[in-house]
């Protein structure tokens, strides 16, 4: 993407798609990268990272991988390790509905991380979690492979069936 294009991705997108849906939160950008635009992966979960471990071991192939925590704060979903997995692994960005830990660890990573919380405890891992489902994201419903897009501006997902690329 331009530099200009990045810094007003958000903000521009909805400009130009009527039916891109604004994520109503306010996520804090923690990643080494600050914007990302790409096809979703959904993951629905209650306090277990397992399924949010295993899909990020994965290649990624520009995805953007959504986490539906349910806006716990109870334990992070996504941590230093993960965040470089998904890296060498080819994702896009980690959006999470939830906390995320080792801030200062995943500055570094070049890659874009969102979250609503931090928290240092770990999750547990039972297992538990549904991958690909399409799911309401805060007050957005989301489908696999829609388009997710983060800056400084906030989150938006566009459905696939409308987007035409950038601008």
């Amino acid at each position: 993407m331009k530099d200009d294009i990045v810094q007003t991705l958000t903000a521009d997108l909805c400009d130009a798609y009527d039916d891109a849906h604004v994520i109503a939160a306010r996520f804090m950008a923690v990643g080494g990268i600050q914007s990302c635009l790409g096809p979703v992966e959904i993951i629905v979960t209650d306090d277990d990272n397992s399924l949010v471990s295993s899909t990020l071991k994965e290649a990624g192939l520009g995805r953007i991988l959504l986490v539906d925590n349910s806006g716990s704060r109870n334990c992070a979903m996504v941590g230093g390790d993960l965040a470089r997995a998904a890296h060498e692994n080819g994702w896009q960005g980690i959006i999470v509905n939830g906390a995320i830990r080792d801030v200062v660890e995943l500055e570094q990573v070049p890659i874009a991380i969102y979250a609503l919380y931090t928290c240092p405890r770990k999750s547990v891992k039972k297992g538990l979690g549904v991958r690909g489902q399409a799911t309401r994201f805060i007050n957005a419903a989301v489908s696999p492979d829609d388009i997710a897009a983060a800056d400084a501006d906030g989150v938006i997902i566009i459905p696939s069936a409308v987007f035409k690329g950038l601008l």
